[in-house]
């Protein structure tokens, strides 16, 4: 790195400004990466802390919506527990309702409606498990809005009063909205918009939304049990995408990070560019006194590997200490280290590969330059 280091000291300003802008990049990076895993977090956690292989919907159901379209018998629950393959399988109801507390908090909860005692049924780090009809257990974020164990949740506009039992260590959240766990019967009730006093019909207490499915160590044939219940499967994974506004959150950042990490390419190239125009006749120099292809290359490379570590390192430290204080906002936001890695990993690759694609003029400079061969 003969020339390299010659050139970071005494072109100090060029590279510093260049480094600004690659700093600001990974900046950036760092915020849409805690941007993407938070509104992650706050649109399918609730669906990730499920311990379930594949939910089964109703046959035929749009797998964009299926979460609020979908309508199962607990028939093909039982059919679902017959296959090979499946260890456990259980009814699941899921619906979104507006609740106010005794207290006068408002909110906005996703019901999720599970089996007593079953492998859905969470385990509160604070309060009760779940013990019959008319109890909830709720997210930590719930929790962290104002609801509190023994509070009485009223469920608008039916006016179905459910009683705070639990609250859950992490959170749970299902479309930008807490999740509260309660049984069966009761999401059942509250779906069907059912009242004190009301009659009941039976098929309210036969429809759920799917059939949550966890596999032994095989793992299930998702395609021979949906012929077989009369279902539509998709694993958890692939269930994300019927959470509303999940698709379209992801792919929007996901898109964003692209241009990012192509202006990053791009920005890197066309400096490496001009630097390259404008020490022709230096590098004409080195070759004249015999100064490989490969080395003055190799030499500009690294030069350029050095600005974009150095330079994202400083953004990413910008980038945690920001988030630090986004954390403590209500903002959807949460920092990873694998999910910045990646980003910060291809920043540098593709800025390095603009910088290479810079570089080839070099092969081009012809020694004869420094001799005055070109007048």
């Amino acid at each position: 790195m003969f020339l390299a280091r010659r050139e970071l000291v005494f072109a100090r300003g060029r590279f510093a400004l260049m480094g600004v802008v690659v700093a600001l990049i990974a900046l950036l990076m760092v915020l849409l990466s805690g941007l993407s895993v938070g509104l992650v977090d706050d649109g399918v956690s609730g669906l990730q802390r499920l311990p379930v292989t594949s939910l089964a919907f109703q046959d035929g159901v749009s797998k964009d919506s299926a979460f609020s379209r979908s309508v199962v018998s607990e028939d093909a629950v039982a059919q679902w527990a017959d296959q090979p393959g499946v260890a456990e399988a259980e009814p699941f109801g899921n619906t979104l309702v507006n609740a106010r507390t005794d207290r006068d908090v408002e909110i906005d909860l996703a019901l999720f409606g599970v089996e007593l005692g079953g492998f859905l049924d969470p385990e509160p780090a604070e309060g009760e498990r779940l013990a019959g009809v008319g109890e909830a257990v709720v997210s930590a974020t719930a929790h962290e809005a104002g609801v509190d164990v023994g509070d009485t949740l009223v469920l608008e506009p039916a006016g179905t009063e459910i009683r705070v039992v639990g609250i859950l260590a992490e959170q749970h959240t299902y479309g930008h909205v807490d999740v509260a766990y309660v049984q069966l019967s009761t999401w059942q009730e509250a779906k069907a918009g059912v009242r004190e006093g009301d009659v009941v019909a039976d098929r309210v207490y036969d429809e759920v939304t799917a059939v949550a499915v966890r596999g032994d160590g095989s793992g299930p044939d998702l395609a021979a049990g949906d012929d077989a219940a009369g279902t539509t499967s998709m694993t958890l994974e692939e269930s994300y995408a019927a959470s509303p506004g999940y698709s379209a959150e992801t792919s929007t950042l996901q898109l964003i990070q692209g241009f990012l990490f192509a202006i990053s390419a791009l920005v890197v190239g066309a400096f490496f560019t001009v630097l390259t125009v404008q020490r022709t006749g230096e590098i004409a120099v080195l070759r004249a006194l015999g100064a490989g292809t490969g080395y003055l290359v190799r030499d500009s490379l690294l030069e350029s590997l050095f600005l974009l570590v150095v330079s994202s390192a400083v953004g990413v430290g910008l980038g945690v200490a920001a988030g630090a204080a986004i954390g403590s906002t209500p903002m959807p936001f949460a920092l990873e280290a694998a999910p910045i890695a990646t980003a910060i990993g291809l920043l540098v690759a593709l800025g390095v590969l603009g910088a290479a694609a810079a570089v080839v003029r070099i092969t081009r400079v012809d020694p004869l330059t420094a001799l005055g061969g070109n007048r």
